[in-house]
């Protein structure tokens, strides 16, 4: 019987297994075989992960014509010291 192809986690939850990967790891907890097994699977959370990160980052591209902006998440909150009114 064939395997069953895995589902290509979200990055959030690549993310997570792989930090929990490492946490594994670097604690000494597995046996070599796991810890083999545990490098491996890491590789593919890396990649996952990087290939969402690159995604996103050239949806941005598109979205702002070439250009990256800083992001200002409430630019009524700004910090600039200009905006501040001086008492």
């Amino acid at each position: 019987m064939a395997a069953k192809p895995q589902k290509i986690p979200n990055f959030e939850t690549a993310l997570a297994e792989l930090e929990q990967l490492v946490v594994d790891m670097e604690v000494g907890k597995l046996s070599l075989e796991d810890s083999l097994s545990s490098y491996q699977r890491g590789a593919e959370l890396l990649k996952i992960c990087r290939g969402r990160l690159e995604d996103v980052q050239q949806q941005v591209r598109i979205l702002e014509d070439g250009i990256l902006k800083d992001f200002i998440v409430n630019p009524a909150d700004s910090s600039d010291p200009s905006q501040k009114e001086e008492g």
